[in-house]
């Protein structure tokens, strides 16, 4: 098979590799196996029992106060309250403004992120919204098509990508939070955070009525959106804008392919096609840079009309001009943020106020969910969580155990995001070509990147693999059947390309965590005597 010819030596130099990370993993596996085996005892003994009245004490005594803050109710937060709440916390969630949310992305939540929504009993939110099941996607480039299913063949009939208009599924999730006892929603403006000898004490907030209130608990947990005006004082925020989208919502018109994202490789950047209720097709158009035409003055729909619509899958095209000339276009940032989080006591960062990806891949409300089921799973065995500083420390472990998916997700997004965009660098073209015919191959090509797109099998060195291996192709599409100087020279540029879109990505996200957190002291962090079994009479 000529695929394995150019893969073979790939495959042979990254084995070394992958037997030292299987070594690795197995060991922090056999401890981390015994540490939630302990964990998971100390819930089970009640530590933290569940009450559908609030929150209790080991003794069945109804506890007083807040045990956390939580600072936004998007999808994040939303989710963080419901699944604290529903382990006995008492939780206050304040939000900026509760009525219904309108954006154009935060619609497409792959099946990784579904699973993850299922683990924490929260799936009946997708449910009431008109919610569009998303199988896949269908890749475009110059005319020609490839349809990418996702490798769900494993899984009940139910898991698949759901597809929504945003604010509804945030609704449905506060609904649900609230739905508990031990949850206060409240909408109110948090101004500041309460810090009290390096330690946050609780947050300072404006409520609905202008009222200045404070609101104090052992945990605040902020996760107030990419444009939070409180991760300053818990991170070093590192804010790239690597282009901007346009929105728009077609209506009454059918995709090529049913229940697939579309993705156009198109010039100069993506565009995406995908269902969000069953009438409505959202359109969004990958602007590089961080200047759009403007939407006022008429630039934007000429842009549309002269530059984009014929690009488009023909069928798509009326149905596309008539959303232009309706009107309603919408423009947003897209922003990219690796975590860099200060451990700071009483505090923690979560959602799009802690780690961004460009939105190409979809990626970010898996991320959030499996961040929180990361951070439940931590806090279970947990009764107090007063002592601040033996809390902090015992939640880095939080930084490293999230790592391996986040990075493979936030890595995928950077980098797949970088090879669709059109150059006129022929090794960057050759990427871009080789990619496409790649991932059309079928079997493990298609499948492996699809199911760390889909977040089923977020593993980064499958990651490193499959970029490796497209450019491994690439090249071996150059030099075969006659290799020439001129070719071997795009070759080895295309090589040399591949390693400055993907190693700079990972060195942000961090290589020790991403690829070795076996090795990172903080992955073996257990539950503060005090806080659990020392405490129980």
């Amino acid at each position: 098979m000529v695929f394995d010819q150019y893969l073979l030596g790939g495959v042979i130099a990254l084995l070394a590799g992958f037997m030292f990370l299987y070594n690795y993993s197995y060991r922090g596996k056999k401890i981390m196996s015994s540490t939630k085996e302990k964990s998971m005892e100390l819930y089970s003994n009640g530590f933290v029992k569940t009450s559908s009245n609030g929150a209790v004490s080991p003794s069945g005594i109804p506890k007083e106060g807040t045990d956390v803050i939580i600072v936004g109710a998007g999808v994040a937060g939303a989710a963080l309250a419901y699944t604290l709440a529903k382990d006995g916390r008492r939780v206050h969630v304040i939000e900026r403004d509760l009525n219904e949310p309108d954006r154009i992305v935060g619609e497409l939540l792959q099946p990784g992120g579904y699973l993850k929504l299922i683990e924490l009993g929260l799936e009946d939110c997708v449910k009431e919204i008109d919610a569009q099941r998303v199988f896949g996607y269908a890749l475009y480039k110059d005319g020609k098509s490839t349809k990418l299913s996702y490798p769900l063949e494993k899984f009940h009939s139910d898991v698949s990508g759901r597809s929504f208009h945003n604010g509804r599924f945030i609704q449905r999730m506060r609904e649900k939070a609230s739905s508990l006892s031990n949850v206060r929603l409240e909408q109110g403006t948090v101004t500041s955070l309460l810090e009290e000898k390096g330690t946050i004490k609780g947050v300072q907030y404006r409520n609905k009525a202008g009222q200045e209130l404070t609101s104090h608990a052992p945990l605040t947990i902020v996760c107030d959106g990419c444009f939070s005006n409180l991760r300053r004082s818990l991170c070093k925020p590192q804010v790239d804008i690597p282009s901007c989208f346009v929105g728009l919502v077609l209506e009454n018109c059918d995709l090529p392919y049913a229940n697939h994202g579309h993705v156009i490789l198109a010039d100069p950047s993506p565009i995406l096609f995908y269902p969000i209720s069953s009438t409505e097709i959202r359109c969004l158009v990958d602007v590089p840079g961080q200047k759009v035409p403007s939407v006022a003055n008429g630039e934007m729909a000429t842009y549309l009309k002269s530059a984009v619509a014929p690009q488009i899958p023909p069928e798509l095209n009326a149905s596309f001009i008539a959303a232009i000339d309706k009107g309603n276009i919408r423009t947003m940032t897209n922003r990219s943020m690796p975590a860099s989080p200060y451990p700071t006591p009483g505090a923690l960062l979560m959602g799009d106020a802690f780690n961004m990806r460009h939105p190409l891949t979809g990626g970010g409300m898996t991320v959030a969910l499996s961040d929180i089921v990361v951070l439940r799973n931590l806090l279970r065995p947990l009764y107090d969580l007063h002592d601040s500083s033996a809390l902090c420390k015992y939640l880095e472990s939080f930084y490293t155990l999230r790592k391996p998916v986040a990075s493979t997700i936030n890595t995928l997004a950077g980098a797949l995001y970088k090879v669709f965009c059109a150059s006129p660098d022929p090794a960057r073209k050759e990427m871009r070509e080789a990619c496409f015919d790649y991932l059309s191959l079928g079997g493990i090509c298609t499948n492996g990147p699809v199911a760390l797109l889909s977040g089923l099998n977020p593993c980064p060195l499958s990651l490193v693999l499959h970029f490796f291996a497209v450019a491994v192709f690439g090249v071996g599409r150059l030099l075969i059947p006659f290799p020439s100087p001129r070719r071997m020279w795009i070759g080895a540029r295309l090589i040399s390309g591949a390693s400055g879109i993907i190693f700079p990505i990972i060195k942000a996200e961090g290589v020790r965590q991403m690829f070795f957190p076996v090795t990172v002291p903080a992955y073996y962090r257990v539950p503060p005597v005090q806080f659990s079994c020392s405490r129980r009479s």
